[in-house]
């Protein structure tokens, strides 16, 4: 009895941080409601510039790098392949709905040693800077082989540039 009453304790206890949690979750769904959907990727996208296997870190809100995005799965962490392509960038994730960022709602790339929970060594970390209808966005993706990061950063560099950027004011 002595070791039956702390054990229920200690279950109520987790089971009360877990509601709070899908609470906390729920609530940031809500709020975030007005994020528009996903653009598709285009039917036959031919051949990648690069692309790299690695990890799908997260999305957030650009500039907040706590402010994990949770609608349209942008905010599970996943492994993923990054494609670059010329006509815009594509996060091929496992598990999760797949993210396609057009080239003209690209923004910036640079690179970070953390977001949303992940931190890793000094410029670990790809983090693309985006737009999504009214939302500034940032994406982060961890390569898993180190030589590819710098193949990635150069061909996002290349492809920002390169894109006609959207008009921020009207919505596209």
């Amino acid at each position: 009895m002595d070791k039956i009453l702390p054990g229920l304790a200690m279950l109520a206890i987790i089971a009360v941080v877990f509601v709070l949690i899908w609470i906390g979750w729920r609530n940031r769904l809500r709020r975030q409601a007005d994020v528009e959907p996903l653009p598709a990727l285009p039917a036959a996208p031919g051949p990648a510039l690069t692309s790299a296997e690695g990890q799908y870190v997260a999305s957030t809100t650009a500039g907040d790098w706590l402010d994990r995005i949770a609608v349209h799965g942008l905010g599970i962490r996943t492994n993923a392949v990054l494609s670059v392509y010329p006509f815009g960038v594509f996060f091929d994730r496992s598990g999760a709905p797949d993210v396609f960022i057009p080239a003209a709602d690209l923004r910036s790339v640079r690179q970070d040693s953390g977001m949303a929970g992940k931190f890793v060594e000094k410029d670990g970390l790809l983090v693309v800077s985006w737009r999504l209808g009214a939302h500034e966005l940032d994406t982060g993706f961890r390569t898993r082989h180190a030589a590819d990061k710098d193949t990635l950063f150069e061909s996002l560099q290349q492809l920002i540039s390169a894109a006609p950027q959207a008009d921020p004011h009207s919505g596209k």
